[in-house]
């Protein structure tokens, strides 16, 4: 059952007053010492864990996108380009890859990950031959672009 206004529904009276007690300690089952008996202890503890539950939420989806980038950085380092490079090139190429499922390919399907990491070296080199035209700079001017074969 969603709470949205808690403290509301905790405080309201009426017939059905009995029916919120049993919900706020079936929550509070689990709780050590009182907190899982007395209704006035039970009543607190089930609203503090109510608040950590919305905040977990949030830092779920974090950690889970850190967790991903982590293990796309690892595979791409294998093959030998960094995380940022391998991204950009990525959707350069139009690659319409989440970042759940690219670290699900690098896990489970290397293949698949390397042929992926191919078509962004591919982008990255066609860059760089972009950058360096014709290959004869204006006299005094240094290039750093090098030609990768």
């Amino acid at each position: 059952m969603v709470f949205l206004s808690l403290s509301c529904w905790i405080r309201s009276r009426g017939p059905d007053r009995y029916w919120k007690v049993q919900e706020v300690l079936k929550h509070a089952r689990h709780f050590r010492g009182r907190k899982n008996r007395c209704y006035s202890l039970a009543v607190r503890a089930v609203r503090r864990a109510l608040v950590y539950a919305t905040k977990s939420r949030k830092l779920k989806k974090r950690n889970m996108r850190t967790l991903w980038i982590t293990r796309i950085a690892a595979a791409s380092r294998e093959h030998g380009m960094k995380y940022p490079a391998l991204m950009h090139n990525l959707t350069k190429s139009s690659v319409q890859l989440n970042r759940r499922v690219i670290c699900d390919l690098a896990v489970t399907e290397p293949r698949s990950f390397l042929s992926l990491a191919k078509l962004a070296r591919a982008r990255q080199q066609e860059g760089f031959r972009a950058a360096l035209g014709d290959g004869k700079e204006p006299s005094g001017v240094l290039s750093r672009v090098v030609l990768l074969q």
